[in-house]
């Protein structure tokens, strides 16, 4: 006999009564139409700015709620969370207000900034474990020291409570809008925020479309929903951090799977090119996982036209460290940036008739790597070249052909190619 499983639905009235208690905690964060953005895909574009809480992520929301709900034997055995960054910085900043002592896993790949952020909040209450290379590996080391000492596991997504915070973001949104909503594009990495927040507007605006978002390199929840069943990937690409999961929560994805209008993914390179084009454009800072929203907009142009959008935009905890690489993807996904192996005749003059007879006028060398062989008549030289326009690209591979320059070219063949980005 087959047993139908009850699905878990976050009710209105709990998620008013976690708004109720993050009111002195967590800020309601402004909702802003975007210039820029609103002209380009000629409709209502409205940024969701969960980058200015306090830990610069909507992750307080559901940490603080699941946290305030503990008993007081939970409370004097301590909590333990996994995380790659923001909700451990929700997680800390709970404990030090709620006086809970804690121990955070994080992915050894976290950057130090985020690893900074998490003790600053948690100060004394905390402690940071780094473990392992992706949020899973931490995950698993955390329940194992949750078992071994009695302690209550604080899971970033998962969890009813962590959920029914997180949908706070939808009630805010609907109180702030001053139109009827059409499109919400959010970000999806375990699955809370697009479960609490898809909820709400099921029972308090069910024409809108909630549109989740992941990066190309980590579609969990794109492939459990293609499944039918929840899925766990073998490997992922932990660029975007935020929102690198193997596998999105059961409590998550069996809402998602009804309240969803559609999920889609967006290239790391285009996530890169919009954090780029919001900093020099916008002065906004977002990291990857907060660009995601956005960087989907252009799948959606037709449909969006003249219609209110509104994008989440949900956390800003990005590393300066990281923006030579953000740069670097960004150009590759523009068509902008290009490697190659040169053949070098050995001869006098043969690195000045390649800068001044094969690259235009406003190619740039950015990566060299060359190495003189006496026994051979050429060498081979890894070149970067920087183009201004993608069109300037086969022009310069004929010039290189007819020249006997050309060797091979390397942004296809990703074997060779990770050793130089």
């Amino acid at each position: 006999m087959n047993v139908e499983t009850k699905i878990y639905y976050p009710s209105l009235a709990a998620v008013e009564a976690a708004a109720k208690k993050l009111q002195d905690v967590a800020e309601v964060t402004p909702l802003m139409q975007n210039y820029r953005y609103s002209k380009q895909f000629e409709a209502n574009i409205n940024f969701k700015r969960e980058d200015l809480q306090q830990v610069r992520s909507y992750k307080i929301r559901g940490a603080y709620n699941k946290m305030s709900s503990l008993t007081t034997l939970q409370i004097e055995n301590g909590i333990v969370c996994a995380s790659a960054g923001n909700h451990a910085q929700g997680v800390a900043l709970s404990c030090k207000l709620l006086k809970i002592k804690g121990t955070i896993f994080m992915p050894s790949p976290t950057p130090q900034q985020k690893v900074d952020q998490v003790t600053m909040f948690g100060e004394d209450f905390i402690e940071v474990v780094l473990v392992g290379d992706t949020f899973d590996d931490a995950n698993k080391a955390a329940i194992l020291e949750c078992e071994r000492l009695n302690k209550t596991f604080i899971h970033p997504f998962n969890d009813e409570k962590v959920i029914e915070g997180q949908a706070t973001v939808g009630l805010e949104l609907i109180d702030q809008a001053q139109h009827p909503i059409h499109y919400v594009f959010v970000p999806v990495g375990g699955g809370g925020l697009s479960a609490g927040l898809s909820s709400i507007f099921k029972q308090l605006s069910p024409q809108t479309k909630i549109i989740g978002v992941e990066p190309k390199g980590a579609p969990s929840m794109t492939t459990s929903l293609a499944n039918k069943r929840n899925t766990e990937l073998k490997d992922i690409e932990n660029f975007v951090d935020g929102a690198a999961v193997k596998r999105v929560g059961d409590l998550n994805f069996a809402i998602c799977q009804q309240n969803l209008h559609d999920m889609i993914t967006v290239e790391e390179g285009k996530v890169c090119e919009t954090i780029l084009d919001l900093y020099n454009k916008d002065a906004i800072v977002v990291e990857p996982a907060g660009a995601l929203s956005i960087a989907a907009l252009d799948q959606y142009a037709d449909e969006i036209k003249g219609k209110n959008v509104i994008c989440i935009i949900s956390g800003s905890n990005n590393d300066i460290t990281r923006t030579a690489e953000i740069k670097e993807r960004a150009l590759l996904y523009a068509n902008l940036k290009h490697y190659f192996i040169i053949k070098f005749p050995q001869r006098a003059g043969a690195l000045r008739e390649f800068v001044v007879d094969i690259l235009g006028p406003t190619d740039d060398i950015t990566y060299f790597e060359y190495t003189k062989k006496t026994n051979r008549e050429n060498g081979a030289a890894v070149v970067g070249l920087e183009l201004k326009s993608s069109d300037d690209l086969e022009p310069l591979i004929t010039k290189m052909k007819l020249r006997n320059f050309y060797g091979d070219y390397l942004n296809d063949k990703p074997d060779l190619f990770q050793f130089l980005v």
